[in-house]
């Protein structure tokens, strides 16, 4: 459409010129004189082209920065305004952004901070909820309450919450680890990412200081946002009855969950009205390559190892607190699949998204430039990467992994295919400004 938008302009420009040339030659024809002025014809033209070409400046000006400044043009593609309280507060949805993170990551954390509000909660003004096993410092309190637009709020996360279950057989579980270990599987050496993955996937939502929020957007450190959001995600998880949204999709290493799609059919066969009749399981067990650059994955089970990348996740709260999804977990965790084996969070939140919920209820935010070591993507359109001033990472650099959306490992087209589609350009922006 860009190279249409162009010939058109230029066309326009010779029709001026020519158009304007015509009417000169009449006019000069008409004077007493015989003798053509062509050096004051030509000055026309030049004055024509001049105009012009101003004009289109102008027009693709709209989209850049303002030199040397921090202060923004209004934004090209905005799908939300701030709106306003009559006392002037700003209208917001009941939701905070969340970071688990340690104490000793706090460089990582204000990179984090700088970048979404930066990118968005700078307009906003959401409340940052930090979550740590241990008790916060004064120091890491005091840097990222600097680094927020809005307040920030902090807990110590139960023991009972975070610890290894009582019915873990501590042996059984010393073995696994050890086992794990040895066969070289990523972090199957820690004890402490069990635990996180096993809080995530459980606990969480749980917190005292989430109890009153519907909406929660997970931040980690460390990460990076490419674009201006130009909206508020979580009002339109609210207004499109969205629960669960993400950016990245891709496989799984098979041998952390060896067991846990067998576990979750034990569970839908204890459960039978579990499943959402309108699900995306397809997502999660189709095993056809769709295209040419994809892995023909092959699996010890049904699941074809395709979950959404939980370090980004907005979600609804409301979700996590269900009884169907609280049943769920309760099953998988007394399985002890976490501990004696080594289940992420993220695999065990995307087949709760994919089987529980309607699929239309899943959102990919196609339009949030996003990375995460060593994973990145950024949207596909150049129109809106330009208009949400997107600074994406160059593919070329050798110590820089390609957009993960292109990559063979990459679940996305199955998304497409099986979940609720490509969808977001079409629904919420005019599909003709992105082709």
């Amino acid at each position: 459409m860009g190279a249409t938008l162009l010939i058109i302009t230029l066309l326009i420009v010779l029709i001026s010129i020519i158009t304007q040339f015509i009417r000169d030659m009449v006019s000069v024809a008409s004077l007493t004189s015989s003798r053509i002025d062509l050096d004051e014809i030509f000055q026309y033209s030049q004055a024509i082209i001049d105009n012009k070409h101003n004009e289109t400046f102008d027009f693709i000006n709209k989209a850049r920065l303002k030199p040397a400044t921090n202060s923004y043009l209004d934004a090209v593609f905005p799908q939300h305004t701030v709106r306003h309280f009559d006392n002037g507060t700003i209208v917001k949805e009941n939701a905070t952004i969340l970071m688990l993170c340690r104490n000793w990551e706090l460089p990582d954390v204000l990179r984090s901070m700088r970048s979404l509000e930066d990118r968005f909660n700078k307009d906003y003004h959401y409340t940052w909820t930090f979550l740590n096993d241990v008790d916060f410092t004064d120091l890491f309190k005091l840097e990222t309450t600097a680094m927020a637009s809005g307040d920030t709020q902090y807990a110590t996360i139960p023991a009972e919450d975070w610890s290894t279950p009582w019915y873990i057989n501590e042996t059984r579980y010393n073995e696994c680890v050890k086992k794990f270990t040895e066969d070289n599987i990523i972090y199957g050496f820690s004890k402490s990412y069990r635990n996180m993955c096993h809080f995530n996937s459980g606990y969480f939502y749980k917190q005292e200081l989430l109890k009153n929020y519907d909406y929660y957007f997970r931040v980690e450190p460390g990460v990076e946002y490419f674009c201006d959001f130009q909206m508020d995600p979580f009002r339109l998880m609210r207004e499109e009855k969205k629960k669960y949204g993400f950016v990245i999709s891709i496989i799984e290493y098979e041998e952390t969950i060896p067991t846990l799609w067998s576990t979750v059919e034990d569970f839908l066969n204890e459960y039978p009205d579990a499943q959402h009749e309108n699900s995306a399981v397809e997502f999660v067990t189709n095993k056809e390559p769709i295209g040419f650059a994809v892995l023909d994955v092959e699996t010890n089970s049904a699941y074809n190892l395709c979950h959404f990348w939980s370090n980004f996740e907005i979600g609804d709260l409301n979700f996590f607190r269900s009884d169907v999804y609280e049943a769920y977990f309760t099953y998988l965790s007394k399985s002890g699949g976490f501990h004696y084996e080594r289940w992420g969070d993220a695999p065990v939140h995307s087949i709760a998204a994919a089987l529980l919920l309607d699929m239309n209820e899943i959102h990919h935010f196609e339009d949030i430039g996003y990375y995460h070591n060593p994973f990145h993507t950024c949207p596909s359109s150049n129109n809106m990467r330009i208009g949400k001033r997107c600074i994406c990472r160059d593919e070329d650099e050798d110590d820089e992994q390609p957009i993960s959306d292109l990559e063979p490992n990459s679940c996305l087209t199955k998304w497409w295919k099986y979940g609720s589609g490509k969808r977001f350009i079409r629904e919420y922006f005019h599909e003709e400004d992105y082709l």
